[in-house]
This record gives C-alpha cells, sequence and structure tokens, in this order.
C-alpha cells in the first residue's frame, strides 16, 4: 500500500510538472535568497524567481492539427477512387456472375418502413372511465328530472290510454279549458237526450234520424263557442284541434272521458280529473326545472321528451345508452374524427335499439355531450409493427452476369454501379487518400487558427495543460461518431469547455467542430444539428454560471433543444422527402431519447467537472464560487483561529472586489484569492497585530527586529504550504506570495537600523516574492497595502483619504513591485478612487443616540 501511494504521489507530482510547462529535474525554489538590498537586490530577486517553460504556440498548433485529422479524417482512409457521383474512367464490366446485397439501400427502405408505419392504437382506460361516469352522471340528472313529474301512467290505462293521458298532461291551459268545457256540454246535452226516452224502437229510430240535424247543428255550435274561447285567451289551438278529425288528439281525449263518466260514478269521475290536474302541476314545474338545468359544453341534452318517457321505456332507455356507450369506447374513438361522423355513428347505433326517433335524439344528445376520443398510442405493439414492417421489406440485390457492363467510360457512378464495383474490387481503394487527407488537414488547421484567434482575445493567458483538455474534450465527438452513437457529444464539449473557459469559448469549440466533422466523418444531418445547437447554446450560457446547480438546469435546457431540434428536422425531412403517414409515436420517441441524452451529457459534465478542476488546476466561475463559500475548512479556520485577520481579510475582499470589477478584471479569482491570501497567520496569529485584541504586544517580549521579521515572512511560505494541503488552484496559490511581493518590512528594518551592534541587510526585512504577475494579484496588494492606514482613519475627509492612499500607491510603484502585473500608471488613481468610494461606504457616519435612550428609565 506505502508503494502503491508513493507511486501516485510521484505521477501525480511530474503531472503537475509537465502540465505547468516545468523541467522534473528542476524544483521550483519558493524563497530564492537576493544577492543585494534596495533596488538592485529586488532586481535580483525577480531576475531569480521560476518561469515556465511554456510549449510554443505553432507547436501546440501543430499538434492539435495532426490530431484532428487523423481521429476526424476517417472518410480519407480506405476511400475508393471511384465513388458515387464520380465518373467512371474507362468501362467496366462484371468478372463474374453474381448477386450482390445493396445493404445501404436495404436500410433505407427498412427505415423509410419504420417512420411510414402506421401507430398501433388502443383504448385509454382512464379516458373510459371518465366517459362512462359522464353518461351515467347524465342518466342521473334524467333520473332526478323525472321524480319531479311523478309516475307515468298517472291513471289505469284501463280508464285513459297512455296517449291521452301524454297528450292531458302536456295540453296547454286553454287547451285543458276547452276541453273541460265540451266535456260539461257532452254530458248535458247526454243527460237531456236521455230524459226524453222513445215509446218504441220505431219511435226512437225516427226521433233519431229526425234530431240528427240538430245534433249535427248543435256540434257546429260547439265549435263556435270553443273557438270564442280560444280568442278569449289568446290562442288559435284551440280552434286548430277541434277542426281537425275525430282521430285528434283533443276529440280522443274528450270521448275518452265521456265514456268514463258514463263508466263511472260522479265522485269518481271526478277523482280522475283531479288526478289529470295534479298531474299537469307537477309537468308544469318539472318543465320548469327542465329549463333551468346547465350543461358543461353548453350543448342542451334533455327535453320533455324525457318527461313523457313511462317508466319501462326509460329503463330501457338507459340500458341501452350505457351498452352503446360502452360499445362506442371499445370500438374506438380515434383523435380528430369530425363530429359529424361520430354523431352519424352513434345515431346508426341507436337505431338499432331504440325504434323512437324522438327518443333516439334524445339519447343521441347525451352520448356527444359525453364521448371523446379515446385511442392512444401503443408504443410496445407500434415499435413491434414498425420492426415487423421493418423485416417485411426483403433485402435488395443486385443481379449482374459475366461480362455485363457495370458502368460505361465517363459515365457518373450511381449506388447501384457503386455496390457492384466495390463488390469486385473495382473502386481501386487506397489505404489513405493522400491528397483528400492533407487538404483536410488545411481545413482543420484553417479551423484550429480561428480558434487561436479566439484563444488569443478571449483567453490569452491560457496554458498547455488548458489546451490539452480542449483537444481531448474535441476528440470526444469522433470517438462517439466511430462507436456508432446515436448522438454526438457536442453538449458536453458546450458545457464543459464554456464552463472551463467562458461562453466564447465553448461556442467557438462546438461551432468549428461541427463544421469540419462532416467533411471528414459520416454522421446523420439530424444528429449533427441536433448536437450543435444544443452544444452551443450550452456553451453560450455555461460560461455565465456560478453554481453546479444552475448547469444542471442548464443540462435540461441543453436536452429540451436538443430533442426538439432533431424533432423538427427529421418532420421536415419527412416533408422534403413526400413521406405520408409518418409514425409519429416512433418520431416522438427518437426525439424523447435524444433529449435524454442532451441530459445525461450535462450530468456527465457535472459528474467530471471537480476531477478535471483538480486534474488540470482549473478556476472556473463555479468552483471559485465554491472555494469564496465561508464555511470552507480553510476559512472556517481562519475565522475561529485569526478572528482579526479574517475580518481584516473581508475588507480588502472589498476593496479588491470594487476596483477588478471597475478594471474589468476576473472579479470572482479576486474574491477568492483575497479570502485565503492571508491563512498562513494561522501559524502564528499573536504575531499580527490585528488578533492581538488589545493585549500584549508578542514582539515587544521577543525584542529582535530578525526573529520578528522572520515571523511575518513566515505567514507566506505557510500559507503556501497550507493551501498546497488543502489542494487550492494555483490561481488561488498566487495571491498568497504575489500580495506581498518583495515589499520591505518596514517597521522593523527601521527598528533594526536603531539597533546597535549588528549589521542591517535589506535582504532579511524583504519578503521573498514574487511580485503581482497578474492585474488581479496587482489589485490586492494594493488594497492590502491600503486596509491599515484606510481602518485608522476616523475624522478624515475624502481627500485627506484619497491623499493617504494615493501616497501608498505610488510607494509600490515607485518600488517597482507592479512592473510585471499589468496595471498602468493611469490605473493607480482610479483605483485610489475606488479605494476611498468604498472606505466611505463603510465609515458612514450615524445619528447619535441621546443619553436618555440608552439609561435604563
Amino acid at each position: 500500500m506505502k508503494t502503491l501511494q508513493f507511486l501516485t504521489r510521484r505521477i501525480e507530482r511530474k503531472w503537475h510538472h509537465w502540465r505547468d510547462g516545468r523541467t522534473p529535474g528542476h524544483p521550483v525554489e519558493l524563497n530564492p535568497a537576493g544577492d543585494a538590498a534596495g533596488t538592485e537586490g529586488s532586481a535580483a530577486r525577480l531576475d531569480n524567481r521560476p518561469r515556465k517553460l511554456n510549449v510554443s504556440g505553432p507547436v501546440s498548433t501543430v499538434v492539435a492539427v495532426f490530431c484532428l485529422t487523423g481521429a476526424l479524417g476517417q472518410r480519407f482512409y480506405n476511400q475508393p477512387k471511384l465513388d458515387v457521383g464520380s465518373r467512371a474512367p474507362q468501362t467496366l464490366v462484371a468478372p463474374r456472375s453474381d448477386q450482390v446485397e445493396d445493404r445501404k439501400t436495404t436500410e433505407e427502405r427498412r427505415r423509410s418502413a419504420r417512420l411510414g408505419t402506421s401507430p398501433v392504437l388502443m383504448g385509454d382506460p382512464v379516458i373510459n372511465q371518465r366517459v362512462l361516469s359522464e353518461v351515467k352522471r347524465y342518466l342521473e340528472q334524467g333520473n332526478r328530472l323525472r321524480e319531479e313529474v311523478g309516475d307515468f301512467p298517472y291513471v289505469d290505462t284501463g280508464i285513459l290510454s297512455q296517449e291521452v293521458q301524454r297528450y292531458l298532461r302536456n295540453a296547454s291551459n286553454w287547451e285543458w279549458r276547452a276541453i273541460q268545457w265540451t266535456l260539461s256540454q257532452r254530458l248535458e246535452e247526454s243527460q237531456a237526450l236521455a230524459a226524453e226516452a222513445p215509446a218504441s224502437p220505431l219511435d226512437e229510430m225516427s226521433s233519431l234520424v229526425e234530431a240528427e240535424p240538430e245534433v249535427v247543428e248543435d256540434r257546429r255550435e260547439q265549435i263556435l263557442q270553443a273557438t270564442r274561447l280560444g280568442a278569449v285567451s289568446g290562442a288559435s289551438q284551440v280552434l286548430s284541434n277541434l277542426l281537425q278529425t275525430q282521430t285528434s288528439p283533443m276529440n280522443q281525449s274528450i270521448e275518452q272521458l265521456l265514456a268514463v263518466s258514463q263508466r263511472l260514478g260522479e265522485e269518481e269521475f271526478e277523482g280522475v280529473v283531479s288526478g289529470v290536474e295534479a298531474a299537469r302541476e307537477r309537468y308544469a314545474q318539472a318543465l320548469e326545472q327542465l329549463s333551468q338545468v346547465s350543461y358543461s359544453n353548453g350543448r342542451p341534452v334533455y327535453t320533455n321528451t324525457l318527461l313523457n318517457l313511462s317508466a319501462e321505456d326509460w329503463q330501457k332507455t338507459r340500458n341501452t345508452t350505457l351498452q352503446i356507450g360502452r360499445q362506442m369506447l371499445s370500438q374506438g374513438i380515434a383523435p380528430g374524427v369530425p363530429p359529424t361522423m361520430l354523431q352519424d355513428s352513434v345515431e346508426m347505433q341507436l337505431s338499432l335499439a331504440l325504434p323512437d326517433a324522438q327518443i333516439r335524439h334524445l339519447m343521441s344528445a347525451l352520448l356527444m355531450n359525453a364521448l371523446e376520443p379515446n385511442l392512444v398510442t401503443d408504443p410496445d405493439r407500434t415499435r413491434e409493427r414498425a420492426e415487423l414492417a421493418a423485416q417485411a421489406q426483403e433485402a435488395v440485390y443486385i443481379s449482374v452476369d459475366a461480362g455485363e457492363v457495370i458502368v460505361e467510360a465517363n459515365e457518373v457512378i450511381t449506388q447501384r454501379q457503386f455496390v457492384l464495383l466495390d463488390h469486385f474490387d473495382l473502386v481501386r481503394r487506397d489505404p489513405v487518400n493522400w491528397f483528400g487527407w492533407i487538404a483536410f488537414g488545411g481545413t482543420v488547421f484553417v479551423a484550429v487558427s480561428l480558434y487561436g484567434v479566439v484563444e488569443r482575445r478571449v483567453h490569452p493567458k491560457i496554458c498547455n495543460g488548458d489546451r490539452l483538455l480542449i483537444l481531448l474534450l474535441t476528440l470526444s465527438a469522433p470517438v462517439m461518431v466511430l462507436l456508432g452513437s446515436p448522438t454526438t457529444s457536442f453538449p458536453a464539449i458546450g458545457l464543459a469547455v464554456g464552463s472551463f473557459y467562458g461562453s466564447w469559448m465553448g461556442v467557438t469549440v462546438v461551432a468549428l467542430l461541427s463544421l469540419i466533422l462532416p467533411i471528414g466523418l459520416e454522421i446523420e444531418l439530424g444528429y449533427l444539428i441536433a448536437g450543435a445547437i444544443s452544444g452551443a447554446l450550452g456553451g453560450a450560457i455555461a460560461g455565465r454560471l456560478r453554481s453546479r446547480e444552475e448547469l444542471a438546469l442548464l443540462g435540461v435546457g441543453v436536452g429540451l433543444a436538443q430533442g426538439l431540434t432533431f424533432l423538427v428536422l427529421t418532420v421536415i425531412g419527412l416533408l422534403l422527402q413526400g413521406s405520408t403517414g409518418p409514425l409519429w409515436s416512433l418520431l416522438l420517441e427518437t426525439a424523447l431519447i435524444q433529449g435524454l441524452w442532451g441530459v445525461a451529457w450535462s450530468i456527465v459534465v457535472l459528474g467530471i467537472s471537480p476531477y478535471l478542476e483538480h486534474l488540470f488546476d482549473l478556476v472556473t466561475p463555479i468552483r471559485l464560487a465554491e472555494l469564496s463559500n465561508p464555511n470552507r475548512p480553510l476559512l472556517k479556520r481562519l475565522a475561529a483561529e485569526a478572528p482579526g485577520t479574517f475580518q481584516h481579510t473581508l475588507f480588502v475582499a472589498t476593496l479588491a472586489e470594487s476596483a477588478a470589477k471597475a478594471l474589468g478584471c476576473n472579479v470572482e479569482l479576486v474574491r477568492a484569492g483575497t479570502l485565503y491570501h492571508d491563512i498562513g497567520k494561522m501559524h502564528d496569529p499573536q504575531g499580527f497585530v490585528e488578533n492581538q485584541m488589545g493585549g500584549p504586544n508578542k514582539h515587544d517580549r521577543i525584542n529582535d527586529p530578525w526573529k520578528s521579521a522572520a515571523i511575518i515572512k513566515k505567514h507566506v511560505t505557510q500559507g503556501l504550504v497550507m493551501a498546497r494541503k488543502s489542494r487550492l488552484p494555483k490561481a488561488i496559490q498566487a495571491f498568497i506570495p504575489e500580495h506581498q511581493g518583495t515589499m520591505l518590512i518596514a517597521y522593523f528594518y527601521y527598528q533594526a537600523k536603531h539597533t546597535n551592534g549588528r549589521e542591517v541587510n535589506d535582504a532579511d526585512f524583504r519578503y521573498d516574492g514574487p511580485i503581482p504577475q497578474s492585474r488581479e494579484t496587482g489589485i490586492v496588494m494594493l488594497a492590502d497595502s491600503c486596509e491599515a492606514a484606510l481602518r485608522s482613519l476616523k475624522d478624515a475627509t475624502p481627500d485627506d483619504a484619497l491623499s493617504m492612499v494615493n501616497k501608498i500607491l505610488r510607494a509600490r510603484w515607485q518600488d517597482n513591485q507592479l512592473v510585471e502585473s499589468g496595471l498602468t500608471r493611469a490605473e493607480m488613481g482610479k483605483i485610489a478612487e475606488i479605494f476611498v468610494q468604498v472606505w466611505q461606504q463603510f465609515n458612514h457616519k450615524r445619528i447619535a443616540y441621546p443619553k436618555a435612550v440608552l439609561s435604563n428609565k
């Protein structure tokens, strides 16, 4: 186990040396000693500081072009000189008779068969249950309405027929009054005729013959009087009914009531009439409730036909309607079926079971309100049918006889001819198509050069390890194509490069790769474009994210973009090919798989990002945000063990962030670097005045400027040791020595100057450096230098504070601490103004509380 750990550490050490461009045999010294004091000593230390031996740009470009050309140029390996679309240099004939399978055409036909197969539909149980529940609800609603009108028939059918009972219950008020009036007149006539009994049968007959004109005249008089009654009531229907034949409902009702009055006693007859009037009253109330019924879709279902059904008819109608509803659902209702066609189907099935037209119309309206399409695609059976359809496509074979001409000289080679030529080894394949391979290499060189232009403008300080990572990510695209994967790794490339190096880099890599990939590799256009769009989207947004959670949400968006793009492209391709009846379920399933691939790539990037960040020493915005979390172990220790230093760090971070933002620097890097720049003070917190909290000064007891200076300088070396143990990125570690540079520890230096008996060497009181190598570390140096001075100001004006800050910045500039930072002299004034603005925000005045507020009274 110890041997394995030793080998692991040794490999990791060599990897870091190679990544940083250093020679393994020449370790970097952290504390080079200067040979002279003052300016000469500072210059000597600058000359002795470690320098990175980066591989030159042209060498990196050549390596990248060679690797990409070799990986992407698969089309130019074993490539036929004669291909589809090229012209035959001579007439080529078949050397022997044979039958050759055209695999490409066969696969295209099978693919078209898969997409052109109609989907298999099945009934959705949820929809079926919902429809049947709706039908039952309507039927139950009909039950409640019928309960209001009462039983039917409401009189014994031996007394009044169902037709007469139905008519009497439905008749209008004036019709019912006309019937009652006519009935009373007829009863009076019958009583008068009975009083005049004839002497003999012959006389009776003759009297009837003689009285016939008078009876007819009396009937006309009755009609005339009924007409007057209808006119008085404002209705003409009474006249219409009375003028009809003897078989009209009104006449039938009158005749049956007359017969009842003659057959029953007076009290029993009055009971029949009372029953009719009670039924009419309940019927009127039921009609009023029927008019107040509301329906979900606004289309009425029930009419007064519902109220006129007998109990037996209604029970039969209910059962029949529910049965037909189940039949319609079992037969299936396809989405998009026209309503008129659905209604015709409902009425046709109702006509077989319900002969009455009014009842059919009633139940047809009920079913049309409840029915809805219930057929959905069965994915398993649809896939099975598609595969059966594909397998049903027989393999395409091309037959040729010996000596038969395959292609004439100067003729354009077709797919059929190419299959035969390739089968007989007449296409003359070369191991490498050097001309095409070199031309493709030139294309790759142009693409790499364009990438280099973007890299120099966006990320000028990128190192060899970063270029290697981008190259490895790029090479994953041809690997996925060669493995036959139904997707590209563009989403992963865009997300990774965008989050590691910024949006411009991510979009550039994906765009250039998507342009050169189809030149050297055979890839379906849909996969290519879908992957390119999703990858470019991921790269454009990933550079702006600041948390893993945001990156995970972006992965969902990338997957959605890839799936939708693939679906749209596939549908457009089918429409352009004139394919009809596409298998939408299979298309949607394929698009969903593409979307899931996009999400899966984001999960892969999320999983490997921490390892890549550590392996290649990357400082991404997300990693910097995580390192800036005050709950990180190192920062929690700093806050607990050196609270004064921690507060000093927070104020320096505020100053440095404001200046970095104004100068367009990497704010996240400045924040994280500032938080860790003084962690080395935890080795001896009491050796620094901010942690003494007003207690005795440790250096007064030491009373040795050289030892005190060594303690102060040690916070840099100890900080680097702590940073390495905590695996902080090199960019963060750089803030620890560079924020002090080679500055003079002035307090103990001048204390030593006034000490007799020992020679004072300037190098003993200067930090070991190096001086700031970036604008970010330079800003932190200036903020760290100004923090204590700004905190010491109490009643100073902004002009006084600005003057003091300018003096400190001028001193750092004159001490050559900023010569390699990239900061300009003109930016010094801007930085000073920003520092004073931040100081004013922290040093704002407050209203003094009255003493009475602070008292206990």
